[in-house]
Protein backbone atom coordinates (compact mmCIF):
# COMPACT_ATOMS: atom_id res chain seq x y z
CA UNK A 1 0.00 0.00 0.00
CA UNK A 2 0.98 3.28 -1.28
CA UNK A 3 -0.05 4.69 2.47
CA UNK A 4 2.71 2.59 4.48
CA UNK A 5 5.49 3.97 2.08
CA UNK A 6 4.24 7.72 2.36
CA UNK A 7 4.16 6.62 6.09
CA UNK A 8 7.54 6.02 6.60
CA UNK A 9 9.24 8.50 4.59
CA UNK A 10 7.47 11.03 5.67
CA UNK A 11 7.94 10.06 9.77
CA UNK A 12 11.57 12.22 9.33
CA UNK A 13 9.16 15.25 9.04
CA UNK A 14 6.21 14.71 10.73
CA UNK A 15 7.85 13.73 13.67
CA UNK A 16 10.04 17.21 14.68
CA UNK A 17 6.83 18.95 14.01
CA UNK A 18 4.68 16.63 16.26
CA UNK A 19 7.25 17.36 18.88
CA UNK A 20 6.75 21.29 18.23
CA UNK A 21 3.27 21.43 18.85
CA UNK A 22 3.67 19.60 22.04
CA UNK A 23 5.68 21.88 23.53
CA UNK A 24 3.01 24.31 22.64
CA UNK A 25 0.66 22.25 24.24
CA UNK A 26 -1.29 20.88 21.88
CA UNK A 27 -2.99 17.94 22.53
CA UNK A 28 -3.79 14.62 19.23
CA UNK A 29 -7.24 15.67 20.13
CA UNK A 30 -6.76 19.33 18.91
CA UNK A 31 -4.59 18.66 16.33
CA UNK A 32 -7.20 16.57 14.57
CA UNK A 33 -9.92 18.66 14.91
CA UNK A 34 -7.79 21.62 13.81
CA UNK A 35 -6.56 19.67 10.49
CA UNK A 36 -10.55 18.85 9.89
CA UNK A 37 -11.09 23.28 10.10
CA UNK A 38 -8.61 23.39 7.92
CA UNK A 39 -10.12 20.82 5.22
CA UNK A 40 -13.58 22.77 5.92
CA UNK A 41 -11.83 26.46 5.21
CA UNK A 42 -10.48 24.44 1.86
CA UNK A 43 -13.83 22.91 1.04
CA UNK A 44 -15.25 26.88 0.52
CA UNK A 45 -12.49 27.05 -1.97
CA UNK A 46 -12.80 24.66 -3.78
CA UNK A 47 -17.24 25.69 -4.09
CA UNK A 48 -15.65 29.04 -5.31
CA UNK A 49 -13.79 26.88 -8.30
CA UNK A 50 -10.32 27.81 -7.03
CA UNK A 51 -9.38 24.48 -7.67
CA UNK A 52 -5.30 25.18 -7.87
CA UNK A 53 -5.49 26.92 -4.63
CA UNK A 54 -7.60 24.11 -3.37
CA UNK A 55 -5.17 21.26 -4.14
CA UNK A 56 -1.82 23.39 -2.75
CA UNK A 57 -3.55 24.04 0.62
CA UNK A 58 -5.03 20.37 0.94
CA UNK A 59 -1.70 19.04 0.18
CA UNK A 60 -1.22 20.94 3.99
CA UNK A 61 -4.09 19.31 5.19
CA UNK A 62 -3.00 15.75 4.50
CA UNK A 63 0.50 16.79 6.65
CA UNK A 64 -1.69 17.48 9.58
CA UNK A 65 -3.38 14.62 9.31
CA UNK A 66 -0.54 12.54 10.00
CA UNK A 67 0.49 15.16 12.66
CA UNK A 68 -2.18 13.54 15.27
CA UNK A 69 -1.46 10.01 15.32
CA UNK A 70 2.48 10.76 15.58
CA UNK A 71 1.62 13.29 18.39
CA UNK A 72 -0.58 10.68 20.06
CA UNK A 73 2.17 7.90 19.84
CA UNK A 74 5.03 10.29 20.90
CA UNK A 75 3.30 11.45 24.31
CA UNK A 76 1.66 8.48 25.23
CA UNK A 77 -1.69 9.90 24.38
CA UNK A 78 -3.09 7.51 21.87
CA UNK A 79 -7.07 6.64 23.20
CA UNK A 80 -9.71 4.72 21.28
CA UNK A 81 -12.05 8.24 21.42
CA UNK A 82 -8.78 9.83 19.50
CA UNK A 83 -9.11 7.18 17.05
CA UNK A 84 -12.89 7.01 16.45
CA UNK A 85 -12.71 11.32 16.63
CA UNK A 86 -9.85 11.04 14.04
CA UNK A 87 -11.56 8.63 12.19
CA UNK A 88 -14.89 10.37 12.21
CA UNK A 89 -13.56 13.93 11.02
CA UNK A 90 -12.00 12.59 8.43
CA UNK A 91 -15.02 11.09 6.80
CA UNK A 92 -16.72 14.61 7.25
CA UNK A 93 -13.51 16.04 5.67
CA UNK A 94 -14.24 14.05 2.58
CA UNK A 95 -18.10 14.82 2.94
CA UNK A 96 -16.65 18.56 2.77
CA UNK A 97 -14.65 18.71 0.16
CA UNK A 98 -17.27 16.40 -2.46
CA UNK A 99 -19.84 18.29 -1.27
CA UNK A 100 -18.25 21.39 -2.09
CA UNK A 101 -17.32 19.90 -5.93
CA UNK A 102 -20.96 18.99 -6.09
CA UNK A 103 -21.50 22.52 -5.23
CA UNK A 104 -19.09 24.39 -7.93
CA UNK A 105 -20.49 21.86 -10.42
CA UNK A 106 -24.16 22.54 -9.63
CA UNK A 107 -23.77 26.52 -10.04
CA UNK A 108 -22.15 25.91 -13.50
CA UNK A 109 -24.61 23.90 -14.52
CA UNK A 110 -22.93 20.20 -15.07
CA UNK A 111 -25.55 17.54 -14.09
CA UNK A 112 -23.04 14.82 -14.72
CA UNK A 113 -20.12 16.33 -12.46
CA UNK A 114 -22.47 16.82 -9.98
CA UNK A 115 -23.01 13.41 -10.03
CA UNK A 116 -20.07 12.16 -10.17
CA UNK A 117 -18.57 14.28 -7.57
CA UNK A 118 -21.54 11.95 -5.20
CA UNK A 119 -20.48 9.10 -6.87
CA UNK A 120 -17.02 9.60 -5.59
CA UNK A 121 -18.03 10.38 -2.19
CA UNK A 122 -20.49 7.32 -1.77
CA UNK A 123 -17.59 5.22 -3.05
CA UNK A 124 -14.93 6.82 -0.78
CA UNK A 125 -17.38 6.35 2.39
CA UNK A 126 -17.86 2.93 1.36
CA UNK A 127 -13.90 1.85 1.35
CA UNK A 128 -14.28 3.50 5.18
CA UNK A 129 -17.88 1.67 6.04
CA UNK A 130 -16.33 -1.82 5.07
CA UNK A 131 -13.30 -1.48 7.39
CA UNK A 132 -15.52 -0.22 10.10
CA UNK A 133 -17.90 -2.72 9.99
CA UNK A 134 -15.22 -5.92 9.20
CA UNK A 135 -13.84 -4.16 12.52
CA UNK A 136 -17.36 -3.95 14.37
CA UNK A 137 -17.49 -7.92 13.41
CA UNK A 138 -14.25 -8.52 14.70
CA UNK A 139 -12.44 -8.96 11.68
CA UNK A 140 -8.98 -7.07 10.03
CA UNK A 141 -9.88 -5.38 7.18
CA UNK A 142 -7.04 -2.61 6.14
CA UNK A 143 -5.94 -3.90 3.16
CA UNK A 144 -7.07 -2.30 -0.14
CA UNK A 145 -6.17 -0.52 -3.94
CA UNK A 146 -7.38 2.91 -2.88
CA UNK A 147 -7.54 4.18 0.86
CA UNK A 148 -7.67 7.75 2.10
CA UNK A 149 -4.27 8.67 1.21
CA UNK A 150 -4.01 7.43 -2.28
CA UNK A 151 -7.83 8.81 -2.67
CA UNK A 152 -6.12 12.28 -1.33
CA UNK A 153 -3.62 11.92 -4.01
CA UNK A 154 -5.54 11.77 -6.74
CA UNK A 155 -7.66 14.34 -6.01
CA UNK A 156 -4.91 16.94 -5.22
CA UNK A 157 -3.31 15.81 -8.54
CA UNK A 158 -7.25 16.84 -10.34
CA UNK A 159 -7.36 19.58 -8.34
CA UNK A 160 -3.32 20.91 -9.18
CA UNK A 161 -3.85 19.89 -13.04
CA UNK A 162 -7.26 21.54 -13.46
CA UNK A 163 -8.23 17.64 -14.31
CA UNK A 164 -10.93 17.43 -11.79
CA UNK A 165 -13.31 15.03 -13.68
CA UNK A 166 -10.86 12.59 -14.77
CA UNK A 167 -9.26 12.67 -10.95
CA UNK A 168 -13.20 11.83 -9.80
CA UNK A 169 -13.72 9.40 -12.54
CA UNK A 170 -10.58 7.25 -10.85
CA UNK A 171 -11.35 7.78 -7.60
CA UNK A 172 -15.03 6.42 -8.05
CA UNK A 173 -14.45 3.34 -10.02
CA UNK A 174 -11.47 2.44 -7.81
CA UNK A 175 -12.88 3.61 -4.17
CA UNK A 176 -15.94 1.10 -5.70
CA UNK A 177 -13.24 -1.68 -6.64
CA UNK A 178 -11.86 -1.28 -3.24
CA UNK A 179 -14.82 -1.68 -1.22
CA UNK A 180 -15.81 -4.55 -3.21
CA UNK A 181 -12.05 -6.51 -2.12
CA UNK A 182 -12.81 -5.34 1.24
CA UNK A 183 -16.44 -6.90 1.29
CA UNK A 184 -14.55 -10.13 -0.51
CA UNK A 185 -11.17 -9.79 2.30
CA UNK A 186 -13.92 -10.00 4.81
CA UNK A 187 -16.11 -13.25 3.79
CA UNK A 188 -12.30 -15.13 3.12
CA UNK A 189 -11.32 -14.06 6.18
CA UNK A 190 -14.88 -14.85 8.13
CA UNK A 191 -14.20 -18.64 6.54
CA UNK A 192 -10.91 -19.05 8.01
CA UNK A 193 -12.10 -17.75 10.94
CA UNK A 194 -14.69 -20.57 11.43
Amino acid sequence: MVTNVARHWAARVIEPIARFLDSLGLTPNSVTVLGFLLTAAVALVVGRGQFRLAGVLLIVTLGTDAIDGTLARLTGATTRFGAFLDSTLDRWAEVLIYGALGWFYLNAGQQTAVLLAMAAMAASLMVSYTRARAEGVGLTCKDGLLTRFERLVILIGGLILQQTIAALWIITVLASFTALQRIWDTWRADQVAR
